[in-house]
């Protein structure tokens, strides 16, 4: 009996030497290492790849839940409390009782000097630089298109990014 995905492809069928969740992971780790060391570049010494997850998605949406937080890191719940400890202790971020729910915690980034955003910003630029060299929009585009798909393929809750 085979077995039929979402899209109707027989998945029996797929060519064995699919790699494609080989290689996301293997993109995974080399990205991390490539920002542990470009973090270290630029004097930044008290944040690693993975805490660096967590601030980029704080940067983007500020007084955010804890189980929003984990969602959207693809963090559990014990290692994000860990994480969020140690990012709160070196003055990275702010936790507060929701005022809607006292049995939530809303997770905020600090405010950053200009100093810190500039060089934040320049890690990003060349991290994305990286990822990207020789890649047209076009391509760069239909990527991160597909990226959505199969991330929406895995967690159907997920809005992409």
């Amino acid at each position: 009996m085979s077995k039929t995905g979402r899209s109707g492809t027989d998945q029996n069928k797929l060519p064995s030497a699919r790699a494609g969740g080989f290689l996301i992971a293997r993109v995974h780790y080399l990205a991390d290492r490539l920002f542990a060391r470009k973090l270290k570049e630029y004097g930044i010494k008290d944040l690693n790849p993975a805490q660096g997850r967590i601030m980029f998605v704080l940067w983007r949406s500020n007084d955010i839940s804890m189980q929003e937080l984990a969602r959207q890191t693809s963090l559990g719940k014990s290692t994000l409390t860990s994480m969020l400890d140690r990012l709160e202790a070196a003055g990275h971020l702010n936790r507060r009782a929701d005022s809607r729910d006292r049995r939530s915690l809303l997770v905020s980034a600090r405010e950053m000097t200009t100093e810190e955003q500039q060089l934040y910003a320049a890690v990003s630029r060349e991290m994305t630089g990286k990822f990207y060299d020789g890649l047209s929009e076009a391509e760069i585009d239909q990527f991160e298109r597909t990226l959505a798909h199969i991330l929406n393929n895995l967690d159907p809750d997920s809005s992409g990014v």
